[in-house]
């Protein structure tokens, strides 16, 4: 018939269409995307730990859909939203690796659901106002490239009779209705459920290995606990600790200083500000060598470093100097004492009107990013290593008194967060319930109680990660995000 005819025709069009889309290769898309990852790539957010895991989350599942878009014959396409938090440039900036400022950003998201890799290209790179000029400069044909433009800028746009007289389905109208749905709890657990249950039985061999090589190191060093930086697979972290069992094979003498301390494997090797030693996964057995080798000199070092700790606290009428992991970037002993020595002489250089023990049971921490001082939810301080000591005591005292309230509420926080989890566990009878660095206690209370309200058979034996993103991570798994719908 004719319209059987007519739809052949169609077909045929917007095939031509993908396959001339598709001429950017998966390498001429990464070299397109240069300046994207430049702007947002994590390594870059040393000093915002939130931003830098929510950058995290998002390139993994960009790079997913990236890679589906390579496979031959996949078909199965879902809108992906995303959100970035991309690096600011000045305005008069020529000079690439200067033209973003110290810590200017903005969060940026948007949503994937293109078919080809050259639209998906040129749609992140316009979601983040960058320029897309040097996309036409790649690789690769020139023609294919104008005629998948005119012809994907050009589509054939049939009257809405045709769609309603033959019964097919409007492409346009099929994308703005997946567009307006909004993803709930319940629709994506039923749509991922089976695949997280695939990757978590998979995984299981690994993670039982992972536990047992984490007890037997522990056990042979008197480790207090072994930790990672990152949320790396449990292969990734199996391979880890062999390496460092080898380690302790073939060098048992340079681990005898290490009796009580937490291992953290990160970027860098080293001693964090916290007093864990850091070894850098991309590191070998060398540099791991000499961190151990170091030790006995980071224990004197961080010994003056709590000396200092104690001298600002003096001076500061009594307020505790703390370092928090989850909030504050992970910095080496000796940058963080060269931190607090540079605060410390300029508070001593100011005679500040605190009485001595006037401030005691209040809390602070230095940040190096800031230039204002601000009260967190939890209680503490944040002082900007830069600010003008004149101008902190009068901030202190207008937020005395809130700040001691936010850390009683901190302490029962912690505590109802504590009993939701455990609670929630149980329920839904989850082999494991935790959250990111990034959500906060108040953002897990809401979460589980909306969840203690649900009827969720999905999450039996699940790894259930909270998050502010819905993903199923390699090993099975499971993040939603903390304000689910």
């Amino acid at each position: 018939t004719f319209y059987y005819f007519l739809r052949l025709c169609l077909d045929k069009i917007l095939l031509q269409c993908v396959l001339q889309s598709r001429t950017l290769s998966g390498a001429d898309a990464i070299n397109a995307l240069r300046p994207f990852y430049f702007a947002v790539h994590p390594d870059f957010f040393g000093q915002h730990p939130k931003e830098r895991e929510v950058n995290e989350n998002s390139l993994k599942r960009l790079n997913g859909y990236l890679e589906n878009l390579q496979k031959p014959g996949f078909r199965s396409f879902k809108p992906t939203q995303l959100t970035f938090y991309v690096r600011e440039r000045e305005p008069n900036s020529s000079n690439v690796q200067e033209s973003f400022s110290a810590s200017g950003f903005r969060a940026v998201s948007f949503t994937l659901h293109t078919r080809d890799l050259l639209s998906t290209v040129l749609d992140i790179l316009n979601s983040c106002s960058l320029s897309t000029e040097h996309v036409q400069s790649l690789n690769v044909s020139s023609q294919p490239h104008k005629e998948a433009k005119s012809t994907v800028n050009r589509p054939i746009k049939w009257d809405k009779t045709y769609y309603s007289f033959t019964g097919f389905k409007d492409p346009e109208e099929e994308l703005e209705q997946a567009q307006r749905v909004e993803t709930t709890l319940l629709s994506w657990l039923d749509y991922n459920e089976a695949s997280a249950v695939k990757k978590l039985k998979k995984s299981l061999p690994l993670r039982k290995e992972l536990e047992r090589l984490k007890i037997e190191l522990s056990h042979e060093l008197q480790l207090s606990d072994i930790r990672w930086q990152r949320s790396w697979g449990i292969a990734h972290r199996c391979s880890q600790l062999h390496s460092l069992g080898r380690l302790v094979q073939q060098r048992p003498e340079i681990l005898e200083n290490v009796k009580g301390r937490t291992v953290v494997f990160t970027d860098r090797s080293g001693m964090s500000a916290a007093g864990h030693i850091m070894l850098g996964t991309m590191d070998v057995h060398h540099h791991w060598t000499k961190i151990f080798e170091r030790l006995p000199n980071y224990y004197k070092l961080q010994k003056r470093l709590l000396l200092l700790e104690d001298r600002i606290s003096q001076l500061l009428g009594g307020m505790q100097v703390i370092y928090i992991e989850e909030l504050q970037p992970l910095l080496t002993l000796e940058e963080y004492f060269e931190l607090l020595n540079s605060f410390y002489n300029k508070l001593r250089d100011s005679r500040l009107p605190f009485h001595p023990r006037s401030l005691r049971g209040l809390q602070m921490i230095l940040e190096s990013d800031r230039y204002a001082p601000s009260l967190h939810e939890f209680g503490h301080f944040m002082i900007p290593t830069v600010c003008d000591p004149a101008a902190l005591p009068w901030f202190i005292f207008a937020k005395a008194e809130e700040a001691r309230e936010n850390l009683k509420r901190k302490e029962e926080m912690m505590i109802t967060e504590k009993e939701l989890i455990n609670t929630s566990t149980e329920r839904f009878s989850l082999d494991r319930l935790y959250k990111e660095p990034s959500v906060s206690s108040a953002q897990m209370i809401d979460c589980c109680k909306r969840l203690l309200e649900e009827s969720l058979p999905y999450l039996q034996g699940m790894h259930l990660c909270v998050s502010h993103f819905y993903s199923v991570l390699q090993d099975g798994d499971l993040c939603i995000p903390w304000n689910w719908k």
